[in-house]
């Protein structure tokens, strides 16, 4: 039980900490937003990691046998969801900076907490990066099948806790980066450096082999 607990907390982390476009616009998310609002988007990355390994835990080679084929297409598409989460996300500070300036309309309202937590959740379960971690960790563990399933769920649910821990501390990092920035110049320059970061990422997300 304990070996499970300490593999699904190692793997947790391990595919939770490397801060890629994801983590990147979690934090922009936040910084422009809430920490409730930041919170919940950081759940649905967890949640979405938790799925992967449970679906790891339970199918075992089959599942990389399966998800081998639509691992070039689950790139492209979480590329594209990201491009357009960065350019959205430049617009709306634009918008949000020339309103502010000219005073003439309020600003638009924040995503909310739902919104934010399906958003997250979609973009992770697009995640390729996700998908070949938990299909490597399954293909390199050779007694899988001899798990019992007290032993797996202990693994899913550590797995889960470790990704949440990680994500809910990305999303304080983005609500201290907010209040520290609360003047608006501030908050247009980190969501376009933000949009930038990721736009970046997304596109080498498309062009790193598989």
């Amino acid at each position: 039980m304990t070996a499970a607990l300490l593999a699904g907390l190692l793997a947790g982390y391990g595919i939770a900490i490397p801060v890629g476009a994801v983590g990147t616009y979690l934090v922009s998310l936040t910084a422009r937003t809430s920490l409730r609002t930041g919170a919940c988007a950081a759940l649905g990355v967890a949640t979405a990691d938790g799925l992967y390994a449970l679906l790891a835990a339970a199918g075992g080679s089959a599942l990389a046998a399966a998800l081998r084929p639509v691992l070039t297409p689950l790139r492209w598409a979480s590329a594209l969801v990201l491009v357009a989460l960065a350019v959205r996300g430049a617009v709306l500070a634009l918008r949000q900076y020339r309103a502010h300036r000219m005073a003439t309309r309020p600003e638009r309202p924040v995503p909310g907490a739902g919104r934010a937590y399906l958003g997250l959740l979609g973009i992770t379960l697009l995640n390729p990066v996700t998908v070949i971690y938990f299909v490597a960790l399954v293909l390199g563990t050779s007694t899988t099948d001899a798990v019992r399933p007290l032993e797996r769920a202990v693994f899913v649910l550590a797995a889960f806790a470790a990704s949440a821990s990680w994500q809910l501390l990305l999303a304080g990092g983005g609500a201290l980066l907010g209040r520290v920035l609360t003047g608006h110049r501030g908050r247009l320059a980190t969501t376009l450096l933000s949009s930038g970061v990721v736009l970046v990422l997304a596109v080498r997300m498309t062009v790193t082999p598989g």
